[in-house]
């Protein structure tokens, strides 16, 4: 473990160094092509980085903050697009909204910005309590006598919450440390009542707020003169979740390290059809909309059946899944040690 720190360690020094070649010489070079292949060895670094790491969730976290967020951040930087323009007005606040999921909240007073509010205390109590719970059941072995079924509920349930948990740390750390209003990334996805919703405007906001401008957006653009403009929505919104299930695709060779199996590119593919097909029938008010209830209900029930069937395969064949247990079992054991050594 202590190799793997001064290795996580020597990766994000080696991205602070990066971002700051891209603030002092980069920004420097006039927007578009140029500056675009300045940035390519960047690019390539921050594809490299999470090779160093073996952690579980060094790994993962580095390649989603480096090799996925950063990179395509700097890809609209390249063209002197938001969030990286204007050019923020120091290296640290450059690093900071390259590297992390965060997004600072333009009008926060506004009262139509639903999707923005942070997370009541009593919502992040009760959701500490239930992942507190899934790890006591880890510690007592409960999850090795459980139903297949039930423990990849349990499972996803964990990766949500732990996620969620990184990233709301994350953005009240920067958010004091930069002193503004960070936007939350997640929304409560549980109370999704569309796939369209689930994905635009409860799951991991960051990753469609990045693949807007830089996916559906040009996509959108290109086809529209190909197929019109109502078919070219549809196409860049598909393309969209390709590049997402790449992605993905990406993020699981960096744990694995073994050849891609596509299950995670289609599960992403699925729900591109799914939702450009949702939204289809929404226009065309082929059907009376159902209740929020109701389609709240099918809306959970399509993204658990089809990250069982797709998504933690993957996962659960590379045992993956043991080692992410384990490293959370000895961060609580390494604590539970600090802290019967502060009372004795």
């Amino acid at each position: 473990m202590t190799e793997e720190l001064r290795n996580l360690i020597k990766v994000w020094i080696s991205a602070y160094i990066s971002i700051s070649y891209c603030y002092y010489i980069s920004s420097k070079i006039s927007k578009g092509f140029l500056r675009l292949l300045s940035l390519l060895p960047i690019f390539i670094i921050f594809l490299l980085i999470p090779l160093f790491l073996s952690s579980v969730h060094f790994c993962v976290i580095s390649a989603f903050f480096l090799s996925w967020l950063a990179n395509f951040k700097l890809l609209l930087f390249a063209f002197d697009q938001e969030p990286l323009s204007p050019l923020p007005s120091n290296l640290f606040r450059f690093f900071c909204f390259t590297c992390f999921p965060i997004k600072t909240n333009q009008n926060p007073s506004s009262s139509n910005r639903i999707y923005n509010k942070p997370m009541p205390r009593w919502v992040l109590a009760f959701k500490v309590m239930i992942f507190s719970f899934l790890l006591h059941l880890y510690g007592d072995n409960y999850h090795n006598s459980l139903p297949p079924f039930a423990f990849l509920v349990m499972f996803t349930i964990h990766l949500y919450l732990e996620s969620e948990f990184i990233l709301v740390f994350v953005g009240a750390l920067l958010s004091t440390l930069l002193g503004c209003e960070i936007e939350p990334v997640f929304n409560e996805p549980y109370l999704a009542t569309s796939l369209q919703d689930f994905w635009s405007r409860r799951w991991n906001l960051m990753v469609p707020s990045v693949l807007r401008p830089t996916v559906h957006i040009p996509v959108q653009r290109f086809t529209a003169r190909l197929i019109g403009p109502n078919r070219s929505f549809y196409a860049g919104m598909l393309a969209t979740f390709l590049v997402s299930g790449l992605m993905h695709e990406l993020i699981y060779f960096y744990l694995v390290r073994k050849p891609p199996t596509w299950e995670v590119t289609c599960y992403f593919v699925l729900h591109g059809v799914a939702t450009s097909a949702e939204v289809a029938v929404k226009r065309m008010r082929l059907c009376p909309p159902l209740h929020r209830a109701v389609s709240g209900f099918v809306v959970s029930a399509f993204v658990l059946v089809t990250s069982g069937w797709l998504f933690t395969p993957q996962v659960l064949r590379n045992d993956v899944h043991k080692r992410l247990i384990s490293e959370c079992l000895f961060v609580i054991d390494v604590v539970k040690l600090q802290v019967v050594r502060i009372l004795m």
